[in-house]
């Protein structure tokens, strides 16, 4: 497994994904081109070998206190294999660095895998916009991460100082 930043080389294997996996509301190619370009997005692939097995993006302005997971994909035959939540970790970590402070994301209500993966890195949900997916009228489930949390739970060290250094903690123990 190999994640790079996408490029718009990218966008043919991109949209083959985008239209297999969500064929009834796929974006455009107009529309997922803007995204990979956006200086405030950034979109990861996910490739095996020499092809493009998933993709994702967030939107994280510089300086904003909050980001967007605006989508994440992967090819069924790669499902089940740790590749969605690295995916996911991945985007997770470029909202941390861009200095956001809470990270948003919608996922249809009949997506219960995705709704567990989400859940399970600390997600939590807010609300819904109902039947905001067309055209199967599908709820959006909205959710929030604490990005300080999830950092915190994911470096422990990096909530206590001295604990990656046992040299101080004896001395302040002294």
């Amino acid at each position: 497994m190999t994640l790079r930043t996408a490029t718009l080389d990218d966008l043919a294997a991109i949209m083959d994904l985008e239209r297999r996996g969500f064929p009834a509301d796929a974006w455009s190619e107009r529309t997922m081109g803007a995204e990979i370009s956006s200086l405030h997005n950034v979109y990861l692939v996910d490739v095996e070998g020499e092809h493009v097995v998933g993709y994702g993006g967030v939107r994280a302005l510089r300086g904003s206190s909050d980001a967007d997971i605006q989508t994440i994909a992967l090819d069924p035959s790669v499902r089940g294999r740790g590749r969605g939540r690295a995916l996911l970790s991945a985007l997770i970590a470029t909202a941390l660095d861009r200095g956001a402070r809470e990270l948003f994301l919608d996922v249809r209500d009949d997506n219960t895998v995705a709704r567990a993966l989400y859940a399970s890195e600390g997600f939590v949900e807010l609300g819904r916009r109902p039947g905001y997916y067309q055209p199967d009228d599908v709820d959006a489930v909205v959710m929030r991460l604490d990005l300080r949390s999830w950092a915190d739970a994911a470096d422990p060290d990096a909530a206590d100082p001295d604990a990656a250094d046992p040299d101080a903690a004896e001395e302040a123990s002294a």
